[in-house]
């Protein structure tokens, strides 16, 4: 999920067409900064659930990965129909709809804790990330629409800030929820009651998790209800059905779309076989928490290089930026895959860093002169964020294929390379 972004990342993307002069809704930036903040952290709390389901119901790399494949359908499914319920009912009505659908999210997490089933967990993660779509759907154009057009950037650059925090702590404090406290036993040591018994149980974790976001999900979505009516000057396009693919006949745009779909793909995969990865001997020799606290640092590299890169996409060619960024992704995964230790842990970590420019620069590259096909452009683009439930499935295939997540991350490489060639092609003006 930057994202995203990044799955944080990847909440640059906005299907909604944004239109007219700023909307006069003072102090309401403040909201639009928590939305991206809610939205950021749960999508990275996925890395740290994978885990924890992982051994509770003793799933290969493939079956677990699944969550994020659930997670990340919603992108398809959601996208184009959670653009069109808000341009029906309005940017903090839908904001409203989409916080509920992610509270119900979170609540379905109770029944499938109790069954100890793990499709029905995988049914809620789906729930709640219809909802994130939702809120993304409101929270990008909205940012952007609060304020003279003139610091629109900032105001997203900043609001981008506020998603990679939630990305950087939310894994830090699931770890410690939903990592902590681990039995000695093992799923795989028991069978019939006693294992059903001891899913309940180590489940029941993940619920305290997610009920807590439940019952703060209500709170915010109670408090944008109170002021449903405050945005003045609303107004919205009607929607054009499905059309915008045509966009994918030109090779500009079309390769960029390719690129979304491999970045979100490349980036969730690294970031979910994080802890497995830290936890084996030749690498780290972590337990599960300690593991999971680290995933931080791949969301704060991502969070440091947003930063550094708006300064640096501001002196030099974002394509040959695109293409350094990617290139180094790919050298951090081949030191990674081909050492031991700290310097293999910190190099699979270091990938947050390259990540961090790599969305919206693909983004922006793939739209130039699109001119009043922009917003079909960004609508595709967004339907593209489904790679992340694509390219991690795909990759706990590979790591349960060939038994080595090393040779996993192969995949991953693959991805970075394609997009530092469109980086490369695309370094010219369109």
């Amino acid at each position: 999920m930057s994202l995203a972004p990044d799955v944080a990342s990847s909440t640059d993307s906005n299907p909604i067409e944004e239109a007219g002069p700023p909307i006069d809704a003072p102090g309401l930036q403040g909201f639009v900064f928590a939305l991206f903040f809610i939205f950021g952290g749960i999508t990275s709390l996925n890395d740290v659930v994978i885990p924890k389901l992982k051994e509770l119901f003793t799933l290969n790399y493939t079956q677990a990965m699944l969550v994020q494949f659930c997670f990340f359908t919603a992108y398809f499914v959601i996208g184009i129909p959670g653009a069109r319920l808000v341009k029906k009912i309005g940017y903090m009505r839908g904001a409203v709809a989409g916080l509920l659908t992610m509270m119900l999210g979170c609540l379905l997490f109770i029944p499938a804790s109790q069954t100890a089933t793990y499709g029905l967990f995988l049914f809620a993660l789906f729930v709640l990330a219809s909802g994130v779509v939702i809120v993304q759907v409101v929270a990008n154009p909205l940012i952007s629409l609060l304020g003279p057009a003139s610091t629109a950037h900032s105001r997203l650059t900043f609001a981008q800030a506020f998603n990679s925090v939630g990305t950087t702590i939310f894994p830090y404090v699931g770890s410690i929820v939903i990592l902590g406290g681990l039995a000695s036993v093992s799923a795989s040591d028991l069978s019939g009651a006693a294992l059903d018994a001891y899913r309940t149980e180590g489940t029941a974790t993940i619920v305290k998790a997610y009920g807590t976001l439940a019952i703060a999900l209500a709170l915010v979505a109670g408090s944008v209800w109170l002021f449903r009516n405050r945005l003045k000057g609303e107004s919205h396009e009607e929607s054009k059905g499905l059309g915008g693919f045509d966009l994918l006949k030109r090779p500009r745009f079309g390769y960029g779309a390719l690129c979304i779909f491999l970045y979100v793909g490349a980036e969730v995969s690294v970031g979910s076989l994080i802890v497995s990865y830290l936890k084996q001997a030749h690498v780290m020799g972590l337990d599960q928490q300690a593991a999971g606290k680290l995933i931080g640092i791949y969301w704060f590299g991502a969070m440091v290089g947003r930063f550094a890169g708006s300064a640096i996409l501001r002196v030099m060619n974002p394509g040959k930026v695109l293409a350094i960024a990617a290139a180094g992704a790919i050298s951090l995964l081949l030191i990674s895959a081909n050492t031991t230790g700290e310097v293999s842990g910190y190099s699979l970590l270091a990938i947050g860093l390259m990540n961090s420019i790599m969305f919206p620069t693909i983004f922006t590259l793939a739209c130039e002169k699109l001119g009043a096909r922009a917003a079909d452009g960004s609508g595709i683009l967004n339907v593209a964020i489904s790679g992340g439930a694509v390219i991690p499935l795909t990759t706990g295939v590979v790591a349960d294929v060939s038994g080595s997540l090393a040779v996993a991350l192969t995949l991953p490489a693959i991805c970075y390379a394609f997009i530092a060639s469109f980086g490369i092609f695309a370094r010219k003006p369109a």
